[in-house]
């Protein structure tokens, strides 16, 4: 049984860092190729350099748990109706400016982080709320890989299903670890041009793009994107055929793509909220170019919400919100109307789960 006192080891190894000739150390973790005097921390905060190696501070600490709805990921593909055991630690290795997280994400004070908890209590605490998954989210679980991949191996010995919810912006050899224990991830895809990264994530493009291919091509992780449309700042026409032209001919019509709308938040406020209409014109750009799922999210619209055959056309989920109103697929997850299969993991039923979300602490024994 774990005991309360293995909890506090929050302070553990990081792996993927290296020695310079100068005396400083490089975090190899993401581009970003941090490199770190004495008592320096990366800019995500949580990864620190301590004498002669590099430190993951956050190991076995949360700013809280909660059970989620499996679609608030979002992940429309992936065991719908299920339920989420869902968490996040601080800091994060983007800058953006639109953050919706940003009290987490940009926390610079480790009192955020409320709970702790080994992998083995978060696997069995998410096994005993009859959670199919648990997800890493609310900040990016990249900067905190270590404690997400342990979490992920003791869920699996429980049969649990690991999820990242993740912007994707990490280096090829800690990817190839990370996304070998994932089952499912959403990856934002902030924007489609590398003005809009630079300019409001402090990021690059083509990492993020680099991380979607590894996914779909590479390892056996279900694949969805999102997008946060900014009005005047990713969401032009141009743009969004662009992108959705992209993960068709990069990625094929089979992945799952949400479109959800910005509110405005954290250094952005005084950009209005996405309209409506604006995540009804993505979508249809991205129907046009032959993606098979294209969904709005953080929007009432039921057709938005609503997956349809790709090959009869036929109405299979249809959710209102995080609700399920109607599941058609069989148990093979195929069209009971025409036989095509949707792409996804699927049960031979949606389990029902709802739009609650369940705010847990999780105390270890």
């Amino acid at each position: 049984m774990t005991t309360r006192s293995e909890s506090l080891q929050t302070v553990r190894p990081a792996s993927w860092w290296h020695p310079l000739d100068d005396g400083r150390l490089q975090c190899d973790l993401c581009p970003r190729d941090c490199k770190l005097h004495e008592g320096q921390r990366g800019l995500c905060f949580v990864r620190a350099r301590q004498g002669d190696e590099m430190v993951l501070t956050t190991y076995g600490r949360s700013s809280g748990f909660c059970i989620d709805p499996i679609e608030k990921k979002p992940l429309n593909h992936f065991y719908p109706g299920s339920r989420v055991f869902s968490f996040g630690t601080a800091g994060c290795n983007l800058a953006c400016k639109f953050c919706q997280n940003w009290d987490i994400s940009k926390s610079r004070e480790m009192d955020r982080l409320m709970d702790q908890a080994t992998p083995e209590r978060i696997a069995e605490v998410a096994a005993e709320n009859a959670c199919r998954s648990v997800a890493f989210t609310y900040n990016d679980p990249v900067i905190f890989a270590e404690y997400a991949m342990d979490t992920a191996d003791a869920c699996h010995a429980r049969g649990v299903q690991a999820v990242a919810v993740t912007a994707g912006y990490m280096h090829d050899a800690p990817r190839r670890a990370f996304y070998a224990r994932m089952d499912a991830a959403n990856v934002d895809l902030k924007g489609f041009t590398e003005a809009f990264y630079f300019q409001h994530t402090g990021a690059h493009l083509a990492p993020v793009l680099e991380t979607l291919e590894y996914i779909h091509h590479e390892t056996a992780c279900w694949l969805e994107i999102t997008t946060l449309l900014i009005p005047g700042a990713n969401d032009s026409s141009a743009e969004i055929e662009a992108l959705t032209r992209w993960v068709a001919e990069r990625l094929g019509p089979d992945v799952p793509l949400h479109f959800t709308a910005f509110h405005p938040d954290y250094r952005m406020t005084d950009v209005p909220p996405t309209p409506p209409s604006t995540l009804r014109r993505a979508r249809e750009i991205g129907l046009a170019q032959g993606l098979h799922h294209v969904y709005t999210g953080n929007v009432h619209d039921r057709e938005g919400g609503t997956t349809f055959c790709a090959g009869c056309g036929e109405a299979l989920i249809r959710r209102d919100w995080h609700d399920i109103e109607l599941y058609t697929l069989d148990a093979q997850g195929a069209c009971p109307h025409c036989g095509t299969a949707v792409a996804g993991r699927f049960g031979s039923a949606a389990e029902g789960y709802g739009r609650r979300r369940i705010p847990m602490r999780v105390a270890m024994p």
